[in-house]
């Protein structure tokens, strides 16, 4: 090949520097410690809303109960509604806030975990609807973690069950 063809296909100029920062960008932002920042950060603010709602070892306090009794409603057409059952929904929320998370931070059944949480996040929305400029991102999020997977920084690539 010629100098003149190999000049031809290597990038000049502004090209050639934006390639040079995109490459040390990368070697910045690597997939799996992005994977990892991208798990704790949405486990995050459920771990956060999940703690207050626990007196001790599987003891909800009051006012997580009376929170899903009187408070919070289902913003659906013709509502807002009542949560049906809201001790349980509120065990089960509190529940899901605690494990899932958990499950993320490791990174083991780290897709359904991200599933769980997206979910979580639609109920949220539906109770919270003025929120939605913060769901959309816990809904990215968990999206990305899905779609992506949990990287090499993980329990689920360790044990050898996610190899996406």
């Amino acid at each position: 090949m010629s100098d003149r063809q190999n000049a031809s296909t290597e990038p000049r100029g502004f090209a050639a520097l934006v390639e040079r920062l995109n490459a040390a960008l990368r070697t910045i932002a690597t997939p799996s410690l992005t994977q990892l920042v991208l798990r704790c950060a949405l486990a995050v603010p459920f771990w956060r809303s999940g703690v207050n709602k626990w007196d001790g070892f599987l003891h909800l306090n009051d006012v997580a109960v009376l929170l899903f009794s009187s408070e919070l409603k289902l913003h659906l057409p013709g509502g807002p509604y009542d949560f049906p059952a809201p001790a349980l929904v509120a065990f089960a929320s509190g529940s899901a806030e605690i494990v899932l998370p958990v499950l993320l931070v490791i990174g083991l059944a780290t897709r359904l975990a991200a599933f769980g949480l997206l979910l979580m996040t639609l109920v949220i929305e539906f109770t919270v609807p003025d929120g939605w400029p913060l769901h959309i991102t816990w809904a990215a999020m968990a999206l990305g973690i899905m779609a992506w997977g949990p990287g090499r920084i993980s329990l689920d690539h360790l044990i050898g069950t996610d190899k996406g």
